[in-house]
């Protein structure tokens, strides 16, 4: 038998074609013709499993609907929580007692309220530093801008010397930075 060529290249075949088309054929025609032993057709026929993948697998556990609580059980859960974000195993049997939910509903909304509070507060804390930066920043180019505005008080060491008057005096920011010659030299 020969196995048939690749479409749209003619003439070219690869060895696993023919293997893979003579074990297609041989399960067609076991009940019919001879048997062959899979190993003989290919190394991983004997270890190839018929039918679909997941079908030997367990069924998957089925998820538990979500549980809605009372406006009333909300509002006494918010309450502790912002008192106490953490509670003993004895405190949450009382309260899941008095609020009519088992120990797990009040531990799982204990750790639910935790997580979203600590997401709150770093997204606080972020918005605050961002106001911090800006206003930061916007003090600073004030401060700048009252820099650019008022002249130098003079430097009594720089009085006497015209070198460094010239220097003191020098401002590259200004839109006047024509240079001056300075006399004395």
């Amino acid at each position: 038998p020969h196995a048939a060529p690749v479409p749209g290249i003619p003439g070219l075949t690869f060895p696993w074609m023919e293997t893979t088309r003579r074990i297609a054929k041989d399960r067609l025609s076991a009940p019919h013709g001879p048997a062959v032993p899979a190993a003989a057709l290919s190394p991983f026929a004997a270890t190839r499993r018929i039918g679909h993948p997941y079908q030997n697998r367990t069924p998957p556990k089925r998820k538990k609907p979500r549980t809605s609580f009372s406006r009333m059980q909300i509002c006494e859960l918010e309450k502790r929580f912002h008192r106490q974000k953490y509670l003993a195993s004895a405190e949450r049997a009382t309260l899941a007692k008095a609020l009519k939910m088992t120990d797990a509903q009040v531990k799982t909304w204990f750790q639910n309220r935790r997580t979203k509070w600590r997401r709150q507060t770093a997204e606080e804390r972020e918005a605050e530093r961002q106001h911090a930066n800006r206003l930061m920043l916007h003090l600073q180019q004030e401060a700048f801008q009252k820099t650019l505005s008022q002249p130098l008080p003079p430097d009594p060491l720089c009085m006497h010397n015209s070198s460094l008057y010239a220097l003191q005096n020098l401002q590259p920011w200004a839109e006047d930075n024509k240079v001056t010659s300075v006399s004395g030299l």
